[in-house]
């Protein structure tokens, strides 16, 4: 599949740097799941984490989030760390949004009673939240099934409306977990390009994951491969898969973008 970056459009310095995980740890029992983990997210940037099943990327999402805790190092959003800020603090003061590979949004309630919902809570002003909600009812084409209840929707639906709950807060720094996952390659098309534009128009720094290596690497301008808790290659996509670390814990000698 062709990318939907013709071209890599930025390269990005330390001194752009939104996020920043230093020396992040993090142990369930004796299992040590992150060792000394570095990861830097540039502003604008779109990042994808890639890796073996279990290598700790959906928990670097929810040591972000706030969900968990780490063992040791830290976590920093415009060079403050933010180690002991709840999720709701994360959300609404350092504009992190996240949305979960399962789930994320109120099954017995219509796609607009799931925008109205976390609008309720994140925006104040009344005129500007019922704006808000149908700027993105018709952003992601949701309009023919605004009344609908979101436990019927399509995989593809569900999708694109978690993502519309993730921008009601106007999140600065979007995390997908797992965005392609069970979804068909038209559908997955779509939310690449949603991805691309997330970046281009509303400049939101996006970390992803998936186990579609292609369909990510497709719209992402660098990426990094995770294993035994650590980075152990990034690079825009062309450079990682040719690089030697990352062919033997990941790609492989036969993998290609294209």
């Amino acid at each position: 599949m062709s990318n939907i970056k013709k071209f890599r459009i930025k390269s990005f310095s330390n001194k752009n740097e939104i996020l920043k995980l230093e020396k992040l740890s993090f142990k369930f029992g004796r299992k040590i799941i992150l060792d000394n983990l570095d990861l830097k997210l540039g502003n604008g940037q779109i990042l994808g984490l890639l890796g073996p099943n279990g290598v700790g990327k959906s928990t670097i999402f929810n040591l972000i989030i706030g969900l968990l805790s780490p063992s040791y190092g830290s976590i920093k959003i415009n060079s403050e760390k933010i180690n002991n800020y709840p999720i709701n603090q994360r959300t609404l003061k350092y504009k992190i949004g996240f949305v979960p590979q399962n789930g994320g949004y109120f099954h017995d309630l219509t796609v607009y009673e799931n925008l109205k919902a976390i609008a309720e809570i994140t925006i104040d002003n009344l005129s500007y939240r019922e704006e808000k909600i149908n700027s993105l009812i018709s952003k992601f084409e949701l309009d023919q099934i605004r009344d609908i209840k979101a436990d019927v929707l399509s995989g593809g639906q569900k999708k694109k409306l978690v993502i519309a709950l993730a921008l009601i807060p106007e999140p600065k720094i979007l995390l997908l977990d797992e965005p392609f996952a069970a979804l068909d390659v038209l559908t997955i098309k779509i939310l690449q390009q949603i991805i691309v534009d997330l970046q281009s128009i509303h400049n939101i720094s996006i970390i992803l994951c998936d186990h579609q290596a292609r369909d990510l690497l497709a719209c992402v301008d660098t990426a990094a491969i995770i294993h035994n808790g650590k980075v152990i290659a990034e690079g825009t996509p062309s450079n990682l898969i040719q690089n030697i670390d990352a062919k033997n814990v990941y790609f492989g000698d036969s993998f290609k973008i294209s």
